[in-house]
């Protein structure tokens, strides 16, 4: 089982689209947790994706409660990123299967949302910085667990 990226509620049209565009790149499947800030659909997405979006493999779900009872049937560990938590992303072990949940760029993911995942995770920075774009941090974390669970053998 592959590691896929979820995105809680994306505000932003052009991030959703990068990071389709980098899940296609990657063979990373990308779950899209709505409702979204934008009208998702080809044409909200196009400055992102480009012309990736026909490769992108993604899945739409209509609620987070639909998305949570679809990874939990699945048997997914939920892995979140986060600003408020203490450990570094790359202090973690990353397993075959873990979901890696983006919240949204304005405001991340409510505390029951934050409280469901197995593991939540932040990017070391300097203390004085906010945070990254959600399309950064998205691509420094999968980066890494894609590295660990060997998911880049497939590409080359």
């Amino acid at each position: 089982m592959a590691v896929d990226l979820a995105l809680y509620q994306p505000d932003i049209a052009q991030n959703t689209g990068t990071l389709l565009r980098l899940g296609a790149c990657l063979g990373v499947h990308v779950h899209i947790i709505h409702p979204t800030g934008f009208q998702f659909s080809p044409r909200s997405i196009r400055r992102g994706a480009l012309d990736y979006l026909e490769h992108a493999r993604f899945t739409e779900h209509d609620s987070s409660a639909d998305f949570d009872a679809w990874r939990r049937s699945a048997g997914r560990r939920l892995v979140l990123l986060s600003t408020k938590s203490s450990a570094s992303a790359y202090a973690v072990s990353y397993l075959p299967g873990d979901l890696l949940l983006l919240g949204r760029e304005t405001a991340g993911v409510p505390d029951a949302v934050a409280a469901d995942a197995d593991l939540r995770v932040r990017i070391p920075m300097r203390q004085d910085m906010r945070s990254l774009n959600v399309a950064v941090a998205g691509s420094l974390v999968l980066g890494e667990a894609l590295r660990q669970t060997n998911g880049f053998a497939a590409l080359t």
